[in-house]
């Protein structure tokens, strides 16, 4: 699934140092958290994370690319096994959900960074927004949905998904968000025209 990481002391020096930093990037922000921020969580030395990554931004970067790429390889699983717009968008924002009621931290992460570490994805990677993208615009073309413009369409949806979760991360939604799944199923599907 994702790089999920379980209780610090069930993880080793790397894997600590991964998930100290996801809560510390998440908590302060990736430029405001320093290294001594992430060693003095773990209770290592800088030269023992440095032998782990090069550098804070390395690190940031490695944990960004790596869940976005298995989360976006999920997706495409996800498109490959159903046929139809309706059962994809479906599994795919249970999925959303789930990952969000799973890891909150890895998904605050991943949500919270978009918007710097996105730029360094590379068009050969997998991509969550070009997978949803290709399944709207199949599912225009197969009648699934009214015909639109697909980027717009894409961004609608992904706009709700998100910002329910954002809602979630400061607090303002209560409970789970597998709970809200089939609400946010409607209003995209509706969203949608369909």
């Amino acid at each position: 699934m994702f790089t999920h990481m379980a209780g610090s002391e069930t993880l080793g020096t790397k894997a600590r140092i991964a998930r100290e930093a996801l809560r510390l990037f998440v908590e302060k922000g990736i430029t405001e958290t320093t290294v001594r921020d992430i060693t003095a969580a773990v209770g290592i030395t800088e030269g023992a994370l440095y032998r782990h990554y090069a550098s804070k931004e390395a690190l940031a970067w490695e944990l960004f690319s790596s869940n976005f790429v298995a989360f976006a390889k999920r997706m495409e699983a996800v498109r490959q096994q159903h046929d139809d717009l309706r059962s994809r968008l479906e599994t795919m924002i249970h999925m959303f959900c789930a990952f969000f009621d799973e890891d909150p931290v890895l998904f605050s992460f991943l949500l919270l960074a978009q918007h710097n570490e996105a730029r360094k994805i590379t068009p050969d990677m997998p991509h969550p927004v070009t997978i949803m993208r290709a399944c709207i615009e199949e599912g225009m073309q197969a009648g699934d949905i009214p015909k639109a413009d697909p980027d717009f369409a894409t961004a609608v949806v992904l706009g709700i998904v998100f910002e329910v979760a954002t809602f979630k991360i400061y607090g303002r939604i209560q409970g789970g968000l597998g709970d809200l799944a089939p609400d946010v199923m409607r209003t995209c599907w509706r969203a949608l025209g369909a």
